[in-house]
């Protein structure tokens, strides 16, 4: 009873779509494709309303009333408790700011995929989207708290997410890499010789943040993503969470970042350049550690 008045209180309303809303929607698409043999304009049919009603749901362009979802879910074949969960997590699709578990990937994907433009700085590690397989492999085996299989699952999600290289119509992308994380010796020197080189090839999307900009690395890694139609995005993960941030503070504090590792970051040739003298170096010292070049 307290659901049903909950689903009777609400009417459908246009909002600033968010990276969940999106994700969310996409969810409801695919259970319709799966679940149905109704096309959109077949669904809206279907539920008595305008298809561009079901188009906006599920781009995740508007929240639809509780009583919406019920009717879409239901047509679907989706009982009660269904219903329960996916109307607790979609309460928060339109927050400006949420929080998912770091082991929950696809709002991430999405992101990445839908993305015109990324800027990414890391600083103890490289950023996933640069890195190779066996620097991936290595680095969820120095977290330590990783099964084997796990491990395996993790490293395979995150090869997935570089698909976007091979897009047609793929992202302008610029990472910000501080020196740090070239100095953080991952797995063996194969895996980072790898690494070096993977770096090298695309160093004209490669800055790296020279070793004594000491105030940058204690700033913690963040993303901005920007679209074509929806709002800019920021974006930050810990171990405990990953962090989506579509609030204009957010959004400014992060071009305000970037706009300061763009003034002090290397440019691409100085960045080629160290990039090379870390390849040399572990050609030269296979068994040390390079720690001390700026």
């Amino acid at each position: 009873m307290e659901l049903l008045q909950r689903l009777r209180s609400k009417s459908m309303t246009a909002s600033i779509s968010t990276a969940y809303s999106r994700d969310l929607g996409d969810e409801l698409r695919r259970l319709r494709e799966n679940n149905t043999s109704f096309g959109g304009r077949a669904m809206a049919a279907q539920l008595g309303w305008d298809p561009s009603k079901v188009s906006n749901i599920e781009t995740g362009k508007a929240r639809p009333t509780e009583v919406d979802l019920a009717q879409y879910l239901a047509t679907c074949g989706k009982g009660i408790e269904f219903l329960q969960d996916f109307a607790d997590r979609y309460r928060h699709a339109f927050d400006l700011y949420f929080a998912q578990v770091p082991e929950n990937l696809r709002t991430l994907t999405m992101v990445e995929n839908m993305a015109t433009k990324i800027f990414a700085y890391e600083i103890l590690s490289i950023p996933g989207l640069l890195q190779t397989e066996t620097y991936a492999h290595a680095l969820f085996v120095e977290t330590g708290c990783e099964s084997v299989e796990d491990i395996k699952k993790f490293v395979a999600l995150r090869m997935e997410r570089q698909s976007i290289w091979r897009r047609p119509y793929r992202p302008e992308c610029v990472f910000y890499v501080h020196e740090l994380a070239l100095q953080m010796r991952i797995g063996d020197v194969k895996v980072m010789e790898d690494q070096y080189l993977r770096l090298l090839f695309n160093a004209h999307i490669v800055r790296i943040v020279p070793a004594n900009a000491v105030g940058l690395a204690l700033h913690s890694p963040v993303s901005l993503f920007e679209f074509g139609k929806a709002s800019p995005l920021a974006y930050s993960e810990t171990d405990l969470a990953k962090v989506f941030a579509q609030d204009t503070s957010a959004i400014k504090s992060s071009r305000t970042l970037f706009e300061r590792l763009d003034a002090v970051a290397l440019d691409e040739e100085q960045s080629r350049s160290m990039l090379a003298e870390y390849v040399s170096g572990l050609r030269e010292d296979p068994h040390g550690h390079r720690t001390d070049l700026a």
